[in-house]
């Protein structure tokens, strides 16, 4: 993968490896989300809920809100499904408006942001992307397993044509 990284005086390129796109097990981080309008290169709170996340055994962190409302992963963006609608955490919680959910809107249909709690998220099939691994399923949230949807294939199809 090649890295763009600007910044007001210079343009730097690097390269680096795309990461596992198996599936992905998650934990709720401790650690809390703080907003962002952009990607950025301030990741302390993201490098903090991944710590969470290893010690914990599994491969990323879901960040809530202060007030409690799931936001993202630290390297993942977060779906899940309201019936045959895919629905994500609200731009305006300040979670990363990312080319993966550009893309899943554009090619899978309109999305539906919502405010939830955790807990309205336990138990509902659940989706991860991001532009460099695609659509990956969530199989396991803080040690409980998630239920697999038949439409997640649908949704993986559409995202690398």
């Amino acid at each position: 993968m090649v890295r763009y990284q600007i910044s007001p005086s210079e343009v730097e390129v690097s390269e680096r490896a795309v990461g596992s796109a198996a599936p992905v097990r998650l934990v709720t981080a401790r650690t809390l989300h703080q907003p962002y309008p952009d990607k950025t290169t301030d990741r302390a709170v993201f490098d903090a809920a991944q710590a969470e996340a290893k010690a914990g055994s599994a491969d990323d962190a879901l960040l809530l809100t202060p007030e409690g409302y799931v936001a993202e992963g630290c390297i993942w963006s977060l779906f899940w499904w309201e019936g045959d609608r895919i629905a994500c955490p609200a731009s305006s919680l300040g979670v990363l408006p990312g080319v993966a959910r550009a893309r899943i809107a554009e090619r899978a249909g309109p999305l539906m942001e919502r405010h939830v709690e955790r807990g309205y998220v336990e138990r509902r099939p659940l989706f991860v992307a991001n532009a460099a691994r695609g659509v990956v399923p969530v199989v396991e949230l803080d040690g409980v397993p998630v239920p697999e949807s038949p439409d997640l294939a649908r949704v993986v199809a559409v995202f690398w044509p």
